[in-house]
């Protein structure tokens, strides 16, 4: 696959249990060593030390970028999922640090590699392949993936789990977890612990490799027919728990696109979104990681691959059914109809002093896609003033209510998909796609 961010080298991933509470360990206890150290000079200098600005330096976020991408597994994870769209919450110079998090790549050195696989398959395995490249075209926080042929001619792309991850997880999240509290990243009331729990459960589902093969067959039968898009085939006969093995589809980062004439922006961004409200209202069932790399684009054929699925999460009616209610509300512009399915999701309590202005950004969300035939992805100015209103709600001491984890899961599948066609500056007819769904 052309185009890839080059990899950063080979770096054998941390097995044991006690290593890589050590490693998460020694990077908390550096940054607190860090921030100790700078409070006591701001002391010595007579002002009262501001503990959370002391946190996020550079040279504290920038520790944790590099051990998080050393580590890989749930550390990893945890660490790319709140580094999304970072620089809407984070300074520029922090932003740029942990988006370093998106696009460090370390692997495993070949003999690591090596024994995963003969682990995995018979002992002559090499014997069925014409070749096989030793070095990943693409390493993440799960495991890596190599190109390959078959000597039957299949062109190959085998994805290998990282060893040790799937023991790890349970530890490495309650580390990073612990992290986050520590950062003050999140309000001092908010109760973290579901939110913990879930992310340790979808976790360890992404490391059920004969789950996710499971997936990308049933959103073949799905997408049968829709010329958009292109799913690599699944091949039982060289998969097993800690091995994915596909075929291989030539593409570019959907990025690059950016790049490309308005219409073919327009397209590949349109198809992707009416794609996502078919899996919430039609399929029931989503691809719930949107993450940039799990969508490439064939300039040959026109058409964007889907890959990774992983996260794929079977929805349950009650939350369809409120997006379906929020949804037809919003764009007849109906603010009671809004208020009641906002409750219904728990987006907001229904008695909380800060629901009028949930519910404001929720109507301006609306207003900028109902005023207009179409949405232009292009004009930052409805983000920023999400933001501003945001930054507002928490210096006022806003604690979030504890919505449920699919609607959160939905949420950044949607907020993804913003993204990504903000980054593809489309312009859409978004009033009318949504209004499919509505009813």
């Amino acid at each position: 696959m052309t185009g890839r961010k080059p990899l950063s080298g080979p770096v054998a991933v941390p097995t044991g249990r006690l290593v890589r509470i050590a490693g998460l360990g020694g990077m908390t206890a550096g940054i607190a060593g860090n921030v100790a150290a700078q409070a006591l000079g701001q002391v010595r200098r007579g002002s009262r030390p501001d503990m959370r600005s002391l946190l996020m330096t550079p040279d504290n976020i920038r520790r944790v970028a590099d051990q998080l991408a050393r580590m890989r597994g749930a550390a990893l994870k945890v660490g790319q999922l709140m580094s999304m769209d970072a620089g809407d919450v984070l300074p520029p110079e922090l932003a740029d640090i942990m988006a370093r998090l998106r696009d460090q790549a370390h692997f495993m050195p070949p003999k690591q590699l090596q024994q995963v696989l003969n682990r995995n398959w018979k002992p002559d395995w090499l014997q069925s392949f014409q070749s096989f490249n030793v070095r990943p075209i693409a390493a993440a926080s799960i495991g890596q993936v190599h190109r390959a042929t078959l000597k039957d001619g299949r062109d190959v792309a085998i994805k290998v789990q990282y060893p040790g991850i799937a023991r790890s997880i349970d530890s490495d999240v309650a580390n990073v977890a612990a992290l986050v509290r520590m950062s003050g990243l999140v309000p001092r009331n908010f109760d973290l612990n579901p939110y913990v729990e879930e992310a340790r459960s979808q976790l360890h589902e992404e490391t059920e490799y004969e789950k996710e093969g499971a997936h990308l067959r049933q959103f073949t039968d799905l997408l049968d027919g829709a010329d958009q898009f292109e799913i690599p085939s699944f091949y039982a006969d060289w998969s097993t728990p800690e091995i994915l093995t596909m075929s291989f589809l030539e593409g570019l980062p959907i990025e690059t696109l950016s790049d490309m004439p308005s219409d073919a922006r327009n397209h590949v961004a349109q198809a992707l979104i009416e794609l996502t409200l078919k899996e919430v209202f039609e399929f029931g069932v989503t691809q719930s990681d949107p993450n940039f790399a799990n969508f490439r684009y064939n300039p040959v054929t026109g058409k964007t691959i889907l890959l990774d699925f992983g996260a794929t999460r079977t929805l349950d009616s009650s939350s369809i059914d409120g997006y379906r209610r929020l949804l037809r509300a919003g764009l007849k512009e109906d603010c009671e109809g809004l208020r009641d399915a906002a409750v219904q999701m728990k987006i907001i309590e229904g008695d909380s002093a800060f629901d009028t202005q949930i519910l404001g950004m929720i109507r301006s969300v609306f207003g900028a896609i109902v005023s207009r035939e179409e949405f232009d992805f292009a004009d930052r100015s409805l983000a920023e003033q999400l933001h501003r209103e945001g930054v507002a709600l928490a210096e006022a001491g806003y604690v979030p209510p504890q919505i449920p984890m699919e609607i959160l899961y939905l949420q950044r599948k949607f907020g993804g998909m913003f993204l990504l066609a903000t980054r593809l500056k489309a312009k859409l007819p978004l009033r009318s796609l949504l209004t499919k769904f509505a009813n």
